[in-house]
């Protein structure tokens, strides 16, 4: 069994939870009352036993349309439960709580509710025994939630959860995140392991801003606005959107978003889709010029007669690929006619309603006029909040009758660099973010004037959702650097989403303990190593092919290239190939090769990986995310070099050392920003060693290797 000790057993020396605190300690926190002192092992566990009356329900109340059946959660927590538990746990069904197992069941009669008083599916009641563990859930989902519970404490606790009973339930029913995927394409595997990642604090909901376009400067041309970096990431061959999309490959197609929102689901996660307009769509003007404001091309000319028909087009073809109750439209930033906007927003309800019965999302934008005769955006309408300066959501919606979520700015993040937002989640905000003094929590639009925040219990405030927006487009950063504004941020919110009272005290050593575990992810790109030296080839220990790793662990490479003198003769017809395949932050990939011959026609491939390649082009490169970030050096032809491919934290540096150097000069890789068409900025990159294989077919260089070697560490 994998042992993670636990806080309180630090803390106090054994363990305990105390009941005059009524709580377990996990995240989020859930109201628990002990028994005694004793404990249950999950060591003893036999099996986990659904219900057989409600093994086939599902929870139709929730966010989603493809919801698991109790089984199914089942399943996946007896996965889950296998790594932390170091055996396999098998799933039957049955009638009975089982003695030594895990029985998960539903709870028809108990009242689970929000913090507005209603009824909520998300419910659950966790009873532990000196004889077992019985979950029952409100709905399938609800049951699901408290498999998380049961799994913290497992990991926690060493394996063991403290003897009583906890009936726990959400204070609001939509609690997630929010990513900016229309001005950087991220890959569904990538959506996928987020999914998994937030479920595991029990957030419910993954938006996904899937248009976009840059700045479009009031000083550019025409022809630079039409041509400026904008894109729709959903690919469909339907005629009606021939020619909306031009970018396959930075796209998903209806089989990718179907896996999307069918494993997030897996997992209650619900995906959320939003198609950006009328403002922000200057990927729809692209495609039909004459759409475009002459004023800003950016915005939909909405008069145009063409403009309303040409959405209903664009949200007809994909409503059917949304498993969603509720889609976003979008609505943000527009800057024309209030009479014309309101008209869009309410044309494109009644037609998504009509289409597919899902209810719509804008962002705030324009506050309800109470003119009389004066038409405003239906009240079916939810508004996803965002700024001050936009909307007041309680005085302008809520106390006119709306329902609102909480995507306040006080949470942005942009990601690199921002002139006014942070690049991280801001902790402080979320243990002291209430202007009446304590945590933040999602009836809290503003933290320093109580008079703007409805009270705890008003039904009309939804939940929250904290965005992450790429305003300077797609080769900012990598892929991997928007989990990292993330990581340390997310449960600290999941916790206040769901209306848990964890600590900042308590919090940071918790979510270390938590955060190795959260199961079905390698966001951290670890690799599991017996000591700081992950991987290290001896090449005088060649045999049959096979390249023997010193390190201990075991990571033996393959090979069709021939030794001599202890180094690997690299040609194009062949190469070094590892198990491995990438390695997170804080690393040393430590080369030693000669290079006899360049490819004078194309850049030469040293090593390649799942997230990176390391290039010449002829300069030292790294490769990520289908952009090049070139230092100002290169690696001289015929002479012994040591290269060092350094990650400190979110940069990543070189260093490079011949024979002739007394020492090694390094040097950092960066990215150039472009702001908004007015100037330029430099940052840190953080890239992920690529490890997977030196050398091989169209690589573009031969060579000696003499040493690959990965360390954990920016050392040597």
């Amino acid at each position: 069994m994998v042992k993670v000790a636990s806080l309180l057993r630090i803390v106090c020396g054994v363990l305990l939870v105390p009941q005059a605190s009524a709580r377990l300690l996990g995240i989020p926190t859930v109201p628990f009352e002990s028994k005694s002192d004793d404990v249950f092992s999950l060591s003893k566990i036999k099996d986990v036993v659904v219900d057989a009356r409600y093994q086939h329900e599902v929870d139709r109340d929730g966010q989603t349309l493809i919801p698991p059946t109790l089984h199914q959660f089942a399943n996946t927590f007896a996965q889950d439960l296998q790594p932390v538990l170091d055996r396999r746990i098998s799933v039957r069904t049955g009638r009975k709580p089982p003695h030594n197992g895990i029985f998960i069941t539903l709870d028809r009669h108990g009242k689970y509710l929000d913090a507005a008083g209603r009824p909520t599916s998300e419910g659950y009641t966790l009873e532990v025994t000196s004889n077992g563990i019985v979950i029952k859930g409100a709905s399938p989902l609800g049951a699901w939630w408290g498999t998380r519970t049961v799994l913290q404490q497992a990991i926690l606790n060493d394996g063991n959860i403290q003897l009583g009973s906890g009936r726990d339930a959400p204070g609001w029913g939509t609690r997630g995140i929010m990513l900016d995927v229309g001005r950087k394409f991220y890959p569904k595997e990538f959506i996928i392991e987020m999914c998994s990642c937030i479920s595991f604090f029990k957030q419910n909901v993954f938006h996904l801003h899937l248009s976009d376009n840059l700045y479009n400067n009031p000083n550019y041309t025409r022809e630079e606005s039409l041509n400026l970096y904008a894109r729709f990431r959903l690919w469909s061959e339907d005629p009606r959107v021939a020619g909306l999309n031009k970018h396959r490959n930075e796209s998903y197609s209806r089989r990718e978003f179907e896996e999307i929102q069918h494993k997030c689901a897996a997992r209650g996660v619900t995906i959320l889709p939003e198609i950006e307009a009328p403002g922000h769509a200057l990927v729809i003007v692209q495609w039909k010029p004459q759409l475009g404001l002459s004023t800003d091309l950016s915005l939909l000319n909405i008069s145009h007669p063409e403009t309303i028909p040409t959405l209903r087009n664009i949200w007809s073809t994909f409503l059917p690929w949304f498993h969603s109750k509720t889609v976003s439209i979008g609505a943000d930033e527009y800057t024309d006619s209030v009479t014309e906007y309101t008209r869009f927003v309410n044309a494109m309800n009644d037609h998504i309603k009509r289409v597919s019965g899902k209810s719509i999302r804008i962002w705030g934008t324009f506050p309800p006029n109470k003119t009389e005769g004066v038409e405003n955006v239906d009240k079916d309408v939810s508004i996803q909040h965002w700024e001050f300066f936009e909307d007041n959501p309680y005085y302008d919606f809520i106390l006119n009758g709306y329902s609102v979520l909480n995507s306040d700015d006080t949470f942005y993040i942009v990601n690199k660099w921002s002139g006014s937002y942070p690049q991280r989640i801001n902790l402080t905000r979320a243990f002291y973010g209430n202007p009446a003094g304590g945590p933040w929590y999602p009836q809290i639009f503003d933290i320093h004037n109580s008079s703007n925040n409805p009270t705890r219990d008003e039904p009309l405030v939804l939940g929250a959702i904290a965005a992450q927006w790429n305003d300077f487009g797609y080769n900012a950063s990598v892929v991997s650097e928007a989990y990292y504004n993330w990581r340390d941020g997310i449960p600290a919110l999941a916790d206040k989403q769901w209306g848990g009272d964890i600590s900042e005290s308590e919090y940071s050593s918790i979510e270390a303990k938590l955060h190795p575990h959260i199961p079905d992810q390698n966001l951290d790109r670890t690799i599991k190593s017996k000591s700081p030296v992950i991987v290290d080839y001896d090449f005088s220990k060649t045999h049959f092919g096979t390249v023997r790793d010193v390190s201990g662990n075991g990571y033996h490479a393959h090979t069709h290239c021939r030794e001599e003198h202890s180094a690997l003769q690299i040609q194009p017809s062949c190469s070094l190939t590892t198990p491995l395949d990438s390695k997170g932050r804080d690393y040393t990939l430590s080369l030693t090769l000669r290079i006899h011959k360049l490819d004078q026609k194309a850049p030469a491939t040293l090593v390649t990986g799942r997230d990176s390649a390391l290039l010449l082009t002829p300069n030292i490169t790294l490769a990520a995310d289908g952009n090049h970030y070139t230092l100002n050096t290169t690696i001289p032809l015929h002479t012994w070099v040591d290269l060092d491919i350094i990650s400190r934290g979110n940069r990543t540096c070189a260093s490079i050392k011949t024979d002739s150097d007394e020492q090694p000069q390094e040097h950092e890789f960066i990215a150039r920003l472009g702001i908004n068409g007015q100037y330029f900025v430099w940052a840190p990159i953080a890239i992920e060693a690529p490890l997977h294989q030196v050398g091989g077919a169209h690589s573009g260089w031969s060579g000696e290797l003499r040493r690959f070697k990965l360390t954990e560490g920016a050392g040597n």
